[in-house]
Formats: C-alpha cells, sequence, structure tokens
C-alpha cells in the first residue's frame, strides 16, 4: 500500500484525553477514531491489527476442536428472566424495547443464547461434548469508559461455551480452553500467565484469569519468578487435546500466580525474594460453573441409563479489540509502537527518502512491486516529504522492519534495513532485499 494513497490520519502531539500509553499511540498511529464515550471507529490501519488478533484466536479455538457459530446482538430478556440473571446484571446492561413494546437487551455475553441453542438441539449425551464461539461486538455501558479500547463500552469479544455430560468431561474442555489460551497469546508474543480468579457476575466454582505483564497494568499481580523464563508455546506445542490434559494443567497452576484479591502475603508460598510484584493487564478469562444455566434454562440430555441430565458447562472469553491496546502496552517505546510480526498490519515499512530523485523512485517502486509479488505486505512512503518526517511517522506505526532507499546507498547498490525493535541498522545489496524477507 501506498502512503500517499492510505487513508492514515497521523497525529503529531499526544491527545489530551488519552490517559494511557496505548490510547495515546492508536490514537497518533491513526488506528482509531472515538465516536462517544467508550466506542471506536477502526481506521484501516487499526483494522487490519484487530483482524491479525482475531485470526490467531479463531485458528487457536479450530485447533482446539472448538466450532465457530454467529448469534445475535440483540437479544430477548425473557432469556435472561430466564437464567435469573436480568435483574442481576445491573446498569451495565443496555436494555431496549422494540415497536411492539418487546423487552430486548444488547449482549454483554451470550451464555444464555448459546445454552438455549444447544438446549433445543442436543437431546442424548451421544452428541456430546460440543464447544461452540463466535467471535462478536458487545456492550457493556462502563460507568466510566477509559483508557481507550483497553475499556471501552463497544468491544470485539470471542466468547465459546463448553458442553459436557459430567463434570470430569467438563474439566477436560476446561483444561483443553487453558491450552488454547496459552498458544493464543504467546503465537502474539505475549507472555499470558493465568492466575486463579474470582468468578464475578458469569458465576461457577473455577475461574482463571489471565494476565500480562506491563508497566501500565491497571492492577497488582504476583508470580513465582519462574513463570518469567518459561517457553509456554514450546511447552504446548504438539500436545494433543484428546490426550488428559490435566498434568499439563496442574503443572502450569503449579507456579504460583495469583491477582491482588487473591494473593495472600500471609500465606503465600513463595520466598519474598522468588516473588514479582508486577501491574498486569487481563486479556483472556475462562470459567467451569457446572449446571448454573443449563438447569434454569432446561438444558437437559438423556444419559446413558436414559436418565435426564443438566449439561455440564463452561465459558471462555478474550478481548479481541482488548488485545490490541493490550499488546501496544506491552510492545512501544519512545518513537512508537513496535508490532510483533504476527500482529503486525504491514511485514514491511519501504521509505524513499527522495521521491523527486528519479532513480531512487524507479528503484523503490520496483522493489515495491517485487515485494508484493513476493507476498509480502508493505507500507510504501513515497510521500513528497522529509526524511526525519517519515522516519519518525514509520516508527510511530511500528512496523517490525523498514527498508530504506537514498541516494547515497543506492550508488553503492545498496539498501538500509533497520529492525524496530532493537533499532539494528545494516546495508543489504537491493538485489537481495527480496530473498531477505521472503524466505
Amino acid at each position: 500500500m501506498r502512503l500517499s494513497q492510505y487513508f492514515l490520519p497521523l497525529l503529531r502531539e499526544n491527545p489530551s484525553e488519552a490517559q494511557i500509553v496505548s490510547h495515546r499511540l492508536m490514537l497518533r498511529a491513526g488506528m482509531i477514531r472515538q465516536s462517544s464515550a467508550g466506542i471506536y471507529s477502526w481506521l484501516p490501519m487499526g483494522f487490519r491489527v484487530l483482524k491479525r488478533v482475531e485470526q490467531i484466536v479463531r485458528e487457536e479455538q479450530d485447533r482446539s476442536g472448538a466450532q465457530e457459530i454467529l448469534m445475535p446482538t440483540i437479544q430477548p430478556a425473557e432469556l435472561w428472566k430466564e437464567s435469573g440473571r436480568y435483574e442481576d446484571y445491573g446498569k451495565e446492561m443496555l436494555r431496549i424495547r422494540d415497536r411492539h413494546e418487546r423487552e430486548m437487551l444488547y449482549g454483554p455475553t451470550n451464555e444464555e443464547q448459546v445454552t438455549t441453542i444447544v438446549r433445543d438441539a442436543i437431546k442424548s449425551y451421544r452428541d456430546l461434548p460440543k464447544n461452540l464461539y463466535h467471535i462478536q461486538w458487545k456492550f457493556r455501558d462502563e460507568v466510566r469508559p477509559r483508557f481507550g479500547v483497553m475499556r471501552g463500552r463497544e468491544f470485539l469479544m470471542k466468547d465459546n461455551y463448553s458442553f459436557d455430560l459430567d463434570a470430569k468431561a467438563a474439566k477436560q474442555s476446561y483444561n483443553k480452553m487453558f491450552v488454547a489460551y496459552l498458544r493464543t497469546f504467546a503465537r502474539m508474543g505475549l507472555k499470558a500467565i493465568p492466575m486463579r480468579a474470582d468468578t464475578g457476575p458469569i458465576g461457577g466454582e473455577l475461574s482463571h484469569e489471565f494476565q500480562i505483564l506491563a508497566d501500565t497494568g491497571e492492577s497488582e499481580v504476583y508470580c513465582d519468578r519462574r513463570w518469567l523464563e518459561t517457553d509456554i508455546l514450546a511447552a504446548a506445542e504438539g500436545l494433543d487435546y484428546d490426550s488428559d490434559l490435566e498434568p499439563f494443567f496442574r503443572h502450569w497452576t503449579s507456579l504460583y500466580a495469583a491477582t491482588d484479591e487473591m494473593h495472600k502475603p500471609e500465606s503465600c508460598p513463595i520466598p519474598p525474594e522468588e516473588l514479582v510484584s508486577a501491574r498486569g493487564i487481563e486479556v483472556g478469562h475462562i470459567f467451569y460453573f457446572g449446571t448454573k444455566y443449563s438447569q434454569p434454562l432446561g438444558a437437559v440430555v438423556a444419559g446413558p441409563d436414559g436418565a435426564e441430565v443438566p449439561l455440564e458447562m463452561g465459558s471462555y472469553g478474550i478481548g479481541v479489540s482488548r488485545l490490541v491496546g493490550a499488546l501496544i502496552e506491552a510492545n512501544h517505546d519512545d518513537s512508537g509502537i513496535i508490532w510483533p510480526e504476527s500482529v503486525a498490519p504491514f511485514r514491511l515499512g519501504l521509505i524513499n527518502l527522495r521521491p523527486a530523485d528519479d532513480k531512487c523512485r524507479v528503484a523503490a517502486d520496483d522493489l515495491y512491486a517485487k515485494l508484493r509479488n513476493a507476498g509480502l505486505e508493505v507500507l510504501y512512503d513515497d510521500r513528497d516529504d522529509s526524511p526525519g518526517a517519515k522516519f519518525a511517522a514509520m516508527d510511530l506505526v511500528g512496523l517490525p522492519d523498514q527498508l530504506i532507499i537514498g541516494p547515497r546507498g543506492l550508488a553503492a547498490g545498496n539498501i538500509e534495513w533497520k529492525h524496530r525493535r532493537d533499532g539494528a541498522r545494516q546495508d543489504l545489496p537491493l538485489d537481495t532485499a527480496v530473498g531477505r524477507f521472503a524466505a
């Protein structure tokens, strides 16, 4: 994509309303614009990252055996009254009436909706287990929306729901999601630490939050220092989701990790010198809640002996749009964003320092075409602007690597390659650039 044609409204100064790094940088890098309090439009650069994150989430859900569906954003209030949550949920739920005065709501979550779908379709234990997920916009009327997409009112979420015959099978479903979440975040370059958590309004008996460590995190978390040295993706590689995952679960929950609400200093098993205290950002949450929803909603199946059994359930959430902000909180410097390659909006930035120079223009255009033909996504700064402005813009948007073409290097047959994360620079022969990144 040529930057001269791209819709990328960059800001030079930090917006006064942005309190945290990710909010400031998403606005400055032209990723989002606010529509109203806690509600944002996603512009081309931001939307590309959002779709990258969404795709990784989808791939890991599919790998685990979960099946994708799509449920409506507007739900009938009667479902929530049936489960007993309609009055309990509070003012965060947006309640509306249609033209026929039927009570409706903008779904903040989908336990009731999906339970009725399964209730009406599955009647026998032979059709279990099932795990259904969707990726959908939701709304929660936060009393004080702030921090950009980190705590907005409208947000994109992956939520899925498992249905099993008994508690043992339900724990296997829980463990599958535990593994899938660790893999999902690790693929994005994030070390997400599972921490035993309160079940909150979702309810249930077992719950884990997945927290990433960041200086700007919203809550205090505590963990065993060994967590900082773990390679979660390597540990989860090759795991068979149909095998017994309990040993894996027990191993990764045996290392101490707790949110501020669950941490008890007087009973903490980790010596002070081995305990890390840091700020954390929640990026995922999983719950096992047994028959909390299936029982009141009548979601039962015939068991092996013919007797009706209420389904054992769990639910599992990842804030997809929130993850974009969390990724920036964990990957930035004073110049801007530093995207991990797996979620970067473009793989490369190409900078032509002298668009008015015929040799530079021809060389840059030719390299741009070759990189695209090799399947690489490139943001090509072909604007007639100063080198300083171009460097600042490219650092701000944070693509993993930059290729820089200027008259001096071109005369020697070279271009400059800059790696965004560590700032390292080196000359590359122009004719090797495509092979270096297409490999």
